[in-house]
């Protein structure tokens, strides 16, 4: 159709209809309901909860602030909404705000179809270009968002300012009949947000003291984080207002939607070959469980939030640190082991806002403890339950294994080849025995990560002594190693 309809007179003889925006997401958003097709694709754990509130809201024909700590894909749904867009749409060709050639509102539409008539020249945009972002920084001007008088179109024109031929559209103007998402809105400073008061409820503009009667037809969706309230700025009051339904997000609850989640997001995933680099399903648990951990933490600061992406950094670390391996040891392939997760630490840093105590401790300490802590969130899935004995006669199921322990050590290169690290394994036997006794429908492929998963366990619990370097791990008797004043 778009290719045969290029006039006036086409366009009304094909029938269209003209819909604003509000209710052209209605038409499409029922479309999918009732069809059963799903409008946001790749947005995990929201199904109950973000999603039917956000389908609510359009239906309300509502703007739409999305309130959530960082990382919670909330520029991810708001891009998504150009699913509930018509494919492609007709505007007044020349025309800066996308004009509907049934319903123009600018000057130069207005005065083109009064001229031309039905031979006025149409043009079509597709759903894509109808999106529009802009980042809230405290630099941005009303100008920017709104726009401004054009003192040189003034002057060439011959026109006073007041005439609307000499204004300069900003960005919200431009957006007519498309999708506005505004991030991060507290940080707009006060006097820039006033300036959203009558587009949102009166749709009416001033630029420089002359107001100008303009219905922009915008789907306007904000985003903010809850920490901006109170630390950088806040949204202010007659302006919430103004936002039909603010919806709250939130973190994956559950560790498998948290690994489907990094799964989808990681680049990594889509590029490293699974038969060179075996990844232990326990390996991507510990992976997000640390996510958690920073998020339950005292030594983070849970009002910053802990992003999705530190899992999905911290993996792509985790399958890095193997190909690195594999690469100096000039194999084919490997496998992911536990002194693997100390290249996880880098990953972590940045992603964690720490508290004073955290800050005290250091950013890689308090890394490392969440590591530990994950490793210990899942030790009792597979080992007995680590606990002080009643009586003397309780046997301790870890004796037998600290007995190796005695006056041994065991160090772990990270960059150990693998039929090294195969090896260190097989020379513990009461390890390995341990491991298929406790785990005994473990796959082959997982004893040897296993057996380490086990050392960190016992490590994390106080039960062996952990000594890192840049090399590697060791590990030894805490009894030994507290009498020898070590």
């Amino acid at each position: 159709m778009i290719n045969k309809i290029k006039t006036l007179k086409e366009l009304k003889k094909s029938g269209y209809i003209s819909l604003d925006i509000k209710k052209e997401m209605i038409k499409n958003l029922s479309h999918n309901l009732k069809n059963g097709i799903s409008t946001f694709e790749g947005i995990h754990g929201y199904e109950d909860s973000v999603i039917p509130d956000l389908e609510r809201a359009i239906l309300s024909g509502h703007n739409v602030n999305l309130l959530g700590l960082r990382g919670q894909a909330k520029t991810k749904l708001a891009r998504q909404l150009t699913n509930l867009l018509d494919e492609w749409i007709p505007f007044v060709k020349g025309s800066e705000i996308n004009d509907d050639p049934l319903n123009p509102i600018s000057f130069f539409a207005k005065q083109l179809i009064q001229e031309k008539g039905d031979l006025t020249p149409i043009d079509w945009i597709h759903r894509e270009n109808r999106f529009f972002e802009k980042l809230a920084t405290p630099d941005v001007t009303v100008a920017d968002l709104i726009g401004d008088i054009d003192p040189i179109k003034a002057a060439s024109l011959k026109l006073p300012y007041s005439d609307p031929r000499v204004i300069h559209f900003g960005m919200i103007p431009r957006a007519h009949r498309c999708i506005f998402v505004l991030n991060e809105l507290p940080d707009l400073q006060a006097r820039i947000q006033v300036s959203l008061f009558s587009i949102l409820q009166e749709k009416e503009i001033q630029i420089r003291g002359f107001k100008l009667r303009l219905p922009i037809d915008v789907q306007f969706l904000f985003t903010a984080n809850p920490e901006d309230y109170t630390n950088r700025g806040s949204i202010v009051t007659p302006l919430k207002d103004r936002i039909g339904s603010q919806i709250m997000t939130h973190y994956p609850k559950t560790i498998e939607i948290a690994k489907t989640i990094t799964h989808q997001e990681s680049s990594i995933s889509k590029n490293f070959d699974s038969s060179k680099i075996y990844v232990p399903e326990l390996a991507k648990d510990i992976i997000e469980q640390i996510g958690f951990e920073a998020r339950e933490s005292v030594y983070v600061d849970s009002k910053s939030g802990v992003s999705a992406r530190l899992s999905i950094s911290a993996f792509e670390n985790l399958i890095s640190s193997a190909q690195r391996r594999m690469l100096i040891n000039g194999e084919s392939n490997t496998s992911i082991r536990m002194t693997d997760f100390n290249a996880v630490i880098s990953a972590i840093n940045g992603k964690i806002e720490l508290v004073y105590e955290g800050e005290q401790e250091g950013a890689n300490e308090i890394s490392r403890l969440l590591i530990v802590e994950s490793v210990k969130s899942f030790f009792n899935d597979f080992f007995p339950k680590i606990k002080k004995l009643k009586k003397e006669t309780e046997k301790d199921p870890y004796q037998e294994l600290m007995d190796w322990f005695v006056d041994k050590e065991l160090f772990l290169d990270e960059n150990l080849d693998n039929k090294s690290y195969e090896d260190t394994f097989k020379t513990i036997k009461e390890l390995k025995a341990f491991v298929k006794k406790h785990a005994p429908n473990l796959d082959s492929k997982d004893e040897n990560f296993m057996c380490e998963f086990l050392l960190w366990g016992l490590s994390a619990f106080k039960i062996v002594s952990v000594t890192r370097t840049s090399k590697g791990i060791s590990f030894s008797d805490s009894f030994s190693d507290y009498i020898n004043g070590l």
